[in-house]
């Protein structure tokens, strides 16, 4: 099966999705700020390298990603906290694993962004969000436009309720929330079905099981 390396390995996305990756007889590689998270990934089953993405060249990036079959960007600065990392996690994150995948000869990328960030923020936005906005729209479109098997996920509002096993899947969905083990999973899924290559969905919890709607979203 396939090496799969996750960055932002550390998040608590990635943390519900290296052991789907396990389970479906694949190998996370879990990309870390520090090795010292290295004991509690482990244990998840995660393989761990070695990946500062906010203090990181290319080379970096390329080095971190040989040998992996396909990429996850699950890093994220987060809507709130230093307007600044808006732009070295969420989109030069997103685009130093665009041009190190390139380098590595990496193909398959599936990227977490954040649902409706195509759409204008009103003009009374606090700074942070317009921000994190901006640096997800911007990440998004690099990838759309680097030439890779892409696959976009836009998630509603995150929690940590236990997961459900159903969503809402498509281009454009109604505003609402999802947990963050239901996003892992939808990833998990795709990164096995080539149909979702190519696509952009918005995702929220819904009535629809997690591989059917893969399988059928529009």
């Amino acid at each position: 099966m396939a090496r799969i390396a996750v960055v932002g390995g550390n998040g608590q996305i990635a943390r519900h999705l290296h052991p789907l990756l396990v389970a479906a007889g694949h190998t996370p590689v879990a990309l870390v700020r520090t090795l010292a998270y290295a004991p509690d990934l482990e244990a998840l089953g995660a393989e761990v390298r070695e990946l500062d993405i906010e203090n990181s060249t290319t080379r970096h990036y390329t080095d971190a990603l040989t040998g992996v079959e396909a990429v996850v960007f699950a890093a994220g600065g987060g809507p709130d906290g230093k307007i600044e990392r808006k732009r070295t996690v969420d989109l030069g994150g997103a685009l130093g694993t665009i041009a190190g995948a390139r380098e590595a000869g990496v193909r398959r990328v599936v990227q977490i962004s954040a649902i409706g960030v195509d759409q204008p923020v009103p003009d009374d936005t606090e700074p942070v969000w317009k921000e994190y906005v901006a640096a997800k729209r911007d990440a998004d479109k690099a990838l759309r436009a680097s030439g890779l098997d892409w696959t976009i996920i836009r998630p509603g509002g995150l929690t940590d309720d236990p997961p459900t096993g159903s969503v809402t899947l498509a281009s454009e969905v109604e505003r609402s929330t999802v947990t963050r083990a239901d996003v892992a999973a939808v990833v998990a899924v795709c990164l096995g079905d080539a149909r979702s290559i190519g696509r952009q969905w918005e995702l929220v919890n819904g009535p629809t099981p997690i591989a059917e709607a893969v399988a059928t979203a529009e």
